[in-house]
């Protein structure tokens, strides 16, 4: 309880001897025993520690709604990735194939079949030459064939250099074949260097 004394002071006259009045007083009262001090500080305590109890509570419960959305992003992240590695995969196997038919066309292009097209193709534009073997020996072909003049085989040089498919057309041998008795005929070897396909 707290006292205010507004009266002068009841023991007489200051030592001065000045007559005015005197100052107020102010009693502070019993504030309590220990025991009331400490409750009063453990309440104070305990409100402190509940609010920041509450203000955990409510960040972990919002950590663990961010949590829940995370793992369903994290799944949704992850069925996304699997589909994307499984048309990488296909993609993938695609591609090899679209390679493998690239090679074959390309090896198709130098392969034997061409050549073979090209050769029947040129012998059946040169009149009066025949071949009768032919040797591919990787960068080179050799013929061998029966001509009727020696310009029918210059005309089968000129026309296989004109193919493109040959670097050089070069002749080996020629002669005049003696065993044919009704017609003039030449026997020829040519020797082809192919280019580069």
């Amino acid at each position: 309880m707290i006292k205010i004394n507004l009266l002068e002071n009841s023991k007489g006259k200051s030592k001065r001897g000045g007559g005015g009045p005197s100052m107020p007083t102010m009693e502070m009262g019993d504030m309590g025993s220990p025991k009331l001090k400490i409750l009063a500080v453990l309440v104070v305590a305990g409100l402190f520690n509940l609010s920041y109890w509450y203000r955990l509570d409510h960040q972990a419960k919002a950590i663990e709604s961010h949590m829940k959305v995370a793992e369903q992003k994290n799944h949704e992240l992850a069925d996304v990735k699997a589909r994307f590695l499984e048309r990488q995969t296909q993609a993938n196997n695609y591609k090899r194939r679209v390679d493998v038919i690239d090679g074959l066309r390309a090896s198709q292009n130098g392969g034997p079949v061409n050549l073979m097209a090209m050769l029947g193709e040129t012998v059946n534009n040169t009149e009066a030459v025949w071949l009768s073997k032919m040797d591919d020996a990787g960068p080179s072909v050799n013929l061998e064939g029966t001509a009727l003049s020696t310009d029918a085989v210059a005309n089968l040089i000129a026309n296989l250099q004109k193919t493109g498919f040959f670097r050089t057309v070069e002749i080996k041998e020629t002669y005049q074949d003696d065993t044919i008795k009704d017609m003039q005929a030449f026997q020829f070897t040519l020797t082809c260097e192919k280019g580069k396909s």
